[in-house]
């Protein structure tokens, strides 16, 4: 399956035949007055309004956070313990806010003694799985090599019921090739998904420039590596040494290190533990930008609620989790491991062309002026799911509201990176 990169350059086209997973870079090689930050530092520190009503049952988004961040507490145990069992039956976890239930699969009998740390921490159920995440993992492997670029995307069920298999014209026969029972989706595709003037130490959801390429995509959460604070970014926005700039030309660093596999990449800039996020108003336009403290990393899971960053959308909410683990066949780049589905439950946008590298981040329930990083933004189905753009709007520009991230703990460790920049 082909993915469409996007780039400052796909931007100047008329007309773009290609679809599929689409990367997320894009170019515009001014910062437009409408969207921009003001100059320099977003001083003042924000909290999470967002325009959409929490979920019924819940008085506030800080509530269900609230809720969420427990039933990840307890999440995050249950996997830890899992990965120590030589034959863990374990297949996956959806911790929905909105089910106030942490909901765990697993094949075979679970250990009591896990369960019952579960319980302690959140409301939590047992569940019988057909398939433990291993097995499923390895009929991953043998679908990907058997059926190659004729799927997008293809990953664990989180429930172990089989595998989710995206592809853009459906897959005859995907079961017997998988060994295993699959959920297909089909016209899936994958295409790599101020704010504008900032300043050392660099922030997240901030936007570059590739000198070398012109093409344009934003920063991620700041990352250490060998107790150095580096930038996350995409590893499609840019190849190894070309120099990042912010827009106004003042210089970033260079592309230090770079992972195709999991598609993130280190600018070599110094970064500080924050990001840029905003307000909108109905029609998504960016009603006040605010920055907030990153306390540390999750991992998210399948029914969580998140937000994403980038410095062309702008900050978008209302994001549910619907699949992690999954590899997905970016168009022009190739097969990416260590991706999370998340879609907009309003099908507004929740990503678009110039968000590639952008933080997706897990509201603090308990402060919603803080922020725990849980991803980098990589593509958007851009198939099925285009909606209209929020933020800047050149003409040419695509979004989605079906999007694609790597996973916090996959792109650090794809970059050598120890650990996130707090603030």
């Amino acid at each position: 399956m082909s993915h469409r990169h996007l780039t400052d350059r796909l931007l100047r086209r008329a007309a773009v035949a290609a679809v599929g997973l689409t990367l997320l870079a894009t170019g515009v090689s001014t910062a437009p007055a409408a969207a921009a930050a003001p100059a320099g530092k977003a001083t003042t520190t924000g909290s999470f309004v967002d325009s959409t009503p929490a979920p019924a049952g819940f008085a506030s988004w800080a509530e269900l956070f609230t809720v969420q961040q427990r039933m990840n507490v307890a999440a995050e145990r249950i996997e830890r313990a899992a990965r120590r069992g030589p034959d863990s039956g374990f297949a996956g976890v959806v911790a929905d806010p909105t089910t106030r239930q942490l909901q765990v699969y697993w094949k075979g009998t679970a250990p009591a003694g896990l369960m019952a740390a579960a319980r302690g921490v959140v409301p939590t159920r047992v569940l019988p799985a057909a398939y433990s995440q291993r097995e499923l993992a390895v009929a991953a492997a043998r679908l990907r090599a058997a059926a190659g670029d004729e799927i997008t995307t293809v990953g664990p069920r989180a429930d172990g019921a089989g595998l989710l298999v995206g592809t853009q014209h459906g897959l005859l026969g995907a079961a017997s090739l998988a060994g295993v029972p699959v959920t297909v989706q089909t016209g899936v595709a994958a295409a790599p998904a101020t704010r504008w003037d900032d300043t050392a130490p660099w922030w997240g959801g901030g936007a570059w420039r590739n000198a070398t390429t012109g093409g344009g995509c934003s920063t991620g959460f700041g990352a250490f590596q060998g107790g150095v604070a580096r930038m996350l970014s995409a590893a499609h926005c840019g190849a190894l040494n070309n120099v990042a700039t912010d827009p106004t030309g003042q210089t970033i660093g260079i592309v230090g290190t770079r992972n195709t596999g999991t598609d993130t990449m280190l600018l070599s800039g110094s970064s500080g533990g924050r990001v840029f996020n905003n307000t909108t108003d109905a029609a998504g336009a960016v009603t006040s930008e605010f920055s907030n403290q990153v306390i540390g990393a999750l991992a998210s899971q399948v029914g969580n609620f998140v937000c994403t960053t980038g410095a062309y959308s702008g900050t978008r909410c209302s994001i549910q989790v619907k699949a992690r683990n999954l590899c997905i066949n970016m168009r022009n780049f190739g097969t990416v491991c260590g991706q999370v589905q998340a879609e907009s439950t309003t099908r507004t946008n929740a990503v678009g062309q110039g968000d590639s590298g952008g933080a997706v981040e897990i509201v603090n329930g308990a402060n919603t002026a803080q922020v725990y990083a849980t991803g980098t933004n990589s593509a958007i189905d851009d198939t099925n799911t285009t909606t209209a753009c929020t933020g800047y709007v050149p003409t040419g520009r695509v979004c989605a509201w079906r999007m694609y991230y790597e996973d916090i703990f996959s792109g650090l460790s794809g970059v050598g990176a120890s650990g996130v920049v707090l603030g």
